[in-house]
C-alpha cells in the first residue's frame, strides 16, 4: 500500500484530518506573494511533513512552514481588522460628518448672532465706544467654544465681558460727556465691577441662561464624539492569543493543503467570530441605548434649548444690565469716587457715533441647513445602526467570510457538505461552550467602553447632572463646573456682590436566538462598498482609546 493510501485509512482513527496531500505548492505560493503575506521564496515548491506547525498541523503533506504559519496568522488578523472597518466605515461617516456639518452650523451661528446683537448694541448705546465690539466678539467667541466642548466655564467668559463692560459703561453713559478716563482708572473700575455689583444679577442670570440653554447641545455633540470613540475602539480591537489562532485556521490553514478557494462553513465562522467578537458584542445593549438617548436628546432640543433661540436671548440680559447700571447711575458714582477716585480724564476727541460693523441691523443670511434640520435627518439615518453591534460578527460572516448555503465548506478540519457542530449564540456567556474559540472572559477595554456609553446615555436622558470633572468620564480633557444653579436673585439683593460670589452653586441631583441572516435582515443589510471607504489603518495588537 503507499504512503497516501496508508494516510487516508487512518480516518477512522483521525476522521477529521484526512486529507488528500496538494500535488504541488504554486498555487499558494502565487496567492501568498499576490496578498503581499511575504516572499515567495517562504513557501516551499513541493509539499512536506508538517509536524513543525502548531495550529495547520496535519497527518497529510502541506505547503507551510513554521514560518508561513506566523505570517498567516498575522495576516488573518489584518484581513479581519480591515472587514470591521469596512463594516463600520458608512456608521463612522455618518457620525463624524454629521459632527463636522453640526460644529460649522454652529460656528456660522455664532458668527451671525454676534453680528446682529452687535449692531442692535450698537443703535440701542451710540455712545458706547468700539471696545464694546470687542468684549462681544469674545464673548461669543467663548460660548462658541464651549457648545463646540471647551473647558472653560460659561460664568468666567460672561463674568469678563461685564468686568470689561463697566469701564465702557461708567464712562460713557453714566458720566457721558468727557472724552475719556485715563488707563488707571478705568483698570480700577474693572476690578471693582464685582464687588460694586453695578449690573445686579443679570450677569448671573445671562450665565445660568446660557450654560441651561446651550448645554443640552453641548452634550448632544460630545455624545457624538464619543461614539466615534467606540468605533475607533471596536475597529482596533485587541485579538487574543485564542482568537488569532481560531482565525489563522479558519482562513489560512487550508491554504496549507493547497484548498486556496475554499472558505468557512458558515457555522463555523459564526462559531469563531462570536468568540473573537464576543465582548464587542456586549456594547449592543449600551449601544441601542445611546442610539434611542440621542434621538429624544435631540426631539428636546426646540424653543429656548435650541441653539438659535438661546444665542439669540443673550442680548436681553445684556440690554437689561445696562439699564440697570444707568438707573443706579448717582449711588455707582459716588462708590467709584469713594474706592478709586474722581476719573483722572485724558484729552482726546470724541467718539464717532458710526461704529465699525454696525450699519446693518440684522443677521446676515442664514445658512443652508439649520441645526434642527441637520440634527433631524442624521438621527433619522442613526436609527438603521441601532443593532450595528449585535450582528456584527454574523454580517462578517455572511456578507465576507462564509461559503454560500449548498457549496462545500471548511470545517477547520477538512472540506465537507455542512458544519454538524452546535453554533452558539452571541455574548460573552454563550462562549462557554463555544466549540473553536476559548473566551476567558470581558475585555477590559470594551468595559470602559461600555461604562462610558452607560454615562453618556444618562446624560442624555437628563438622569445626570454634570458636575465639575465628570465630562473627564466621557471626553479627556472636558472639565466643566455645574450644570445648574442653587437659585434665583432679585437685582437689588446683593447676591453677587462680593469677588466672584455671582456664580451659583451646583445642584447635585442625583432577544431569541435568530439566524445570522435574519439578524442582518434587521439591521437593514446597508450596503458596503470599497469605493465609499476611508483607507483603514490596522493596529490589532494597539487598540486605539
Amino acid at each position: 500500500m503507499e504512503k497516501q493510501e496508508l494516510i487516508c485509512c487512518l480516518v477512522l482513527v483521525f476522521p477529521a484530518v484526512c486529507l488528500q496531500s496538494p500535488t504541488d505548492c504554486s498555487e499558494v505560493q502565487k496567492l501568498f506573494h499576490l496578498n503581499e503575506i511575504g516572499p515567495i521564496k517562504t513557501v516551499p515548491e513541493t509539499p512536506r511533513t508538517g509536524s513543525d506547525l502548531q495550529v495547520c498541523d496535519s497527518l497529510s503533506l502541506t505547503c507551510c512552514t513554521k514560518n508561513m504559519e506566523v505570517r498567516y496568522q498575522t495576516a488573518a488578523q489584518k484581513n479581519v481588522q480591515n472587514l470591521l472597518q469596512m463594516t463600520s466605515s458608512s456608521l463612522k461617516t455618518l457620525i463624524s460628518g454629521n459632527v463636522a456639518e453640526f460644529q460649522e452650523i454652529l460656528k456660522n451661528l455664532t458668527r451671525q448672532t454676534e453680528y446682529y446683537i452687535n449692531s442692535l448694541f450698537n443703535s440701542t448705546y451710540q455712545n458706547i465706544p468700539p471696545e464694546a465690539n470687542g468684549l462681544l466678539r469674545e464673548l461669543f467667541t467663548d460660548i462658541g467654544l464651549f457648545m463646540l466642548g471647551s473647558e472653560l466655564g460659561v460664568e468666567v467668559s460672561v463674568y469678563r465681558f461685564f468686568d470689561g463692560l463697566f469701564p465702557l459703561v461708567y464712562n460713557h453713559l453714566i458720566n457721558p460727556g468727557l472724552t475719556g478716563i485715563s488707563s488707571v482708572n478705568a483698570e480700577c473700575i474693572r476690578s471693582y465691577r464685582r464687588p460694586l455689583n453695578p449690573f445686579g444679577s443679570f450677569p448671573k442670570q445671562l450665565a445660568d441662561e446660557v450654560r441651561r440653554s446651550l448645554l443640552p447641545t453641548r452634550v448632544f455633540l460630545q455624545a457624538l464624539n464619543l461614539a466615534i470613540e467606540v468605533i475607533n475602539t471596536t475597529d482596533h480591537l485587541q485579538c487574543s492569543a485564542q482568537c488569532t489562532q481560531a482565525l489563522l485556521k479558519m482562513l489560512y490553514c487550508p491554504h496549507c493543503q493547497g484548498l486556496t478557494q475554499s472558505k468557512p462553513c458558515m457555522g463555523y465562522c459564526l462559531n469563531v467570530m462570536r468568540g473573537c467578537l464576543a465582548s464587542v458584542e456586549e456594547i449592543d445593549g449600551q449601544w441601542r441605548e445611546f442610539v434611542r438617548s440621542v434621538e429624544e436628546a435631540s426631539s428636546r432640543l426646540h424653543g429656548a434649548q435650541e441653539p438659535e433661540q438661546a444665542l439669540l436671548a443673550v442680548h436681553l440680559p445684556i440690554i437689561n444690565a445696562v439699564m440697570h447700571a444707568q438707573r443706579n447711575g448717582p449711588k455707582l458714582s459716588a462708590q467709584v469716587h469713594k474706592v478709586c477716585g474722581h476719573a483722572d480724564r485724558t484729552a482726546g476727541e470724541s467718539v464717532s457715533i458710526q461704529q465699525e460693523g454696525s450699519s446693518a441691523g440684522a443677521p446676515r443670511q442664514a445658512a443652508r441647513k439649520t441645526f434642527s434640520s441637520q440634527r433631524k435627518e442624521f438621527v433619522t439615518s442613526l436609527r438603521h445602526y441601532r443593532t450595528f453591534y449585535a450582528v456584527l460578527a454574523d454580517r462578517l460572516c455572511v456578507s465576507e467570510l462564509a461559503s454560500s448555503d449548498g457549496m462545500s465548506c471548511w470545517n477547520g478540519a477538512d472540506v465537507v457538505k455542512s458544519y454538524t457542530l452546535r453554533v452558539v449564540d452571541s455574548g460573552i456567556k454563550a462562549q462557554a461552550v463555544n466549540p473553536e474559540v476559548i473566551v476567558k472572559g470581558p475585555d477590559p477595554v470594551m468595559h470602559q467602553i461600555i461604562d462610558k456609553l452607560k454615562h453618556v446615555n444618562q446624560l442624555l436622558q437628563g438622569k445626570a447632572i454634570l458636575a465639575s470633572g465628570m465630562l473627564d468620564v466621557i471626553e479627556k480633557g472636558s472639565g466643566e463646573p455645574d450644570l445648574l444653579s442653587s437659585g434665583d436673585c432679585d437685582d437689588e439683593d446683593g447676591c453677587g456682590a462680593s469677588g466672584h460670589g455671582e456664580a451659583g452653586k451646583p445642584m447635585q441631583v442625583a432577544e431569541p436566538q435568530r439566524s445570522a441572516k435574519q439578524n442582518i435582515l434587521e439591521w437593514g443589510a446597508l450596503p458596503v462598498t470599497c469605493q465609499s471607504l476611508i483607507p483603514p489603518v490596522i493596529i490589532c495588537d494597539n487598540p486605539a482609546f
